[in-house]
């Protein structure tokens, strides 16, 4: 199995829970040290008992090299197809990986796709194997949990499985009905869409929603007090979820791969992703004409892309501190999860040194916070004590 990832380190940890002995290969030796002396390289909760049990097992064997990948079991590559600036598919990725894996695996093991691929990636990669006299089983069963929560949601939630033939399929049913209640069998190409459409749908819903709030904002309407109205013992709106900055490394990404899927014909995904990433730009500006933002230190409140977590990965954040940069007079920045970008400030400080303050990711250490009645822009609507002023 490959990957000591955000996608493979719950999927890793899971298998040693069912009893299977779990070659955990990343180029990545200084994650792979880590998680040998029982640490985790990122927030993964419920993961550090599992990984104590596994290695007190001996479940887990850790390489670095794509030649220590043998045996007879199945093949789990986390590597995804991303897009690029034109928003075309890049399969370099995933061929390289399975060009170097090649020599050193046999024609009877299963290659499961596990990250987000680019739809028809499973196929090409069938015939791909084919063209170069290979046999081995080609399988996509997408990763599809909460990054933070995937040890808890990979036992309550079904798997999507799919094969290019009916071996391959059987053989990926086989696996993942070991960690999962329930497995859900389709077509590589249909696996591939839902994988797509889920993430796309979950950003259009947050577009929805911050196109709302916006609205509501230019009204002078409480946007909070308007949710709150329309979820009211009223179920047909109780999915609608609050505004906020949509990032991360994965529901921008996979709307734009449905988008050059649809041969750019998808307009909701490009109105959703015109509205999120804009909400930003929409609240700095806006802020400029509440306050003489070039005589002000800002201070930002969360760096991580959600709530809870050490993920930096398209954050909105730093797209924020970028555009006050050429703002403010000084940007201040603080987050109680991340450690992986030394100028991140202790939050007391950010406070006291701060003029005017942004909450950009709702970590709960913020929701009853004591500001020293300092203004604060708060899309989310989540502070209890704060001078709220957007």
């Amino acid at each position: 199995m490959g990957g000591a990832g955000h996608v493979g380190i719950p999927l890793v940890l899971a298998f040693a829970e069912a009893g299977l002995t779990v070659n955990v290969n990343d180029l990545n030796e200084k994650t792979l040290a880590t998680l040998r002396a029982g640490k985790l390289p990122f927030i993964e909760y419920g993961a550090a008992p599992l990984l104590a049990k596994a290695l007190a097992e001996n479940r887990l064997v850790f390489t670095s090299t794509p030649g220590a990948i043998r045996g007879n079991g199945p093949v789990v590559v986390t590597i995804g197809t991303p897009v690029d600036e034109f928003l075309n598919p890049v399969t370099a990725a995933v061929q390289k990986c399975i060009d170097d894996l090649l020599p050193h695996i046999n024609d009877e093991q299963l290659i499961v796709l596990r990250s987000t691929v680019f739809p028809g990636t499973t196929d090409w990669l069938h015939d791909y194997l084919q063209r170069l006299g290979r046999k081995n089983r080609i399988a996509f069963c997408p990763e599809r949990v909460v990054q933070g929560y995937g040890i808890k949601e990979l036992a309550e939630m079904p798997q999507i499985v799919s094969g290019t033939t009916p071996e391959a399929e059987a053989e990926a049913e086989a696996l993942f009905a070991r960690i999962a209640p329930e497995v859900v069998k389709v077509k590589p190409i249909e696996a591939e869409l839902a994988k797509l459409y889920a993430n796309a749908y979950r950003y259009i819903e947050f577009a929805a929603t911050n196109q709302f709030y916006m609205i509501a904002k230019s009204a002078g309407a409480d946007y909070t007090a308007i949710m709150k109205a329309m979820k009211h013992n009223y179920p047909r709106a109780r999915t609608l979820p609050g505004p906020g900055f949509a990032a991360g490394p994965c529901l921008f990404k996979d709307t734009m791969q449905l988008a050059a899927f649809a041969r750019n014909q998808f307009n909701i995904g490009h109105a959703a992703m015109q509205i999120n990433e804009g909400l930003a730009l929409h609240m700095i500006e806006d802020l400029k004409r509440q306050f003489d933002l070039s005589s002000m230190t800002v201070g930002l409140l969360g760096m991580a892309f959600k709530a809870e977590i050490d993920d930096v990965r398209a954050s909105l954040s730093y797209k924020i501190k970028r555009t006050l940069l050429t703002n403010a007079r000084d940007v201040l920045t603080t987050d109680p999860f991340v450690t992986t970008d030394p100028s991140l400030l202790p939050l007391d400080e950010v406070v006291k040194r701060s003029d005017l303050l942004i909450l950009c990711t709702p970590h709960s250490a913020y929701k009853e916070h004591d500001f020293a009645g300092k203004p604060v822009a708060d899309i989310w609507g989540c502070l209890k004590n704060a001078n709220v002023v957007y």
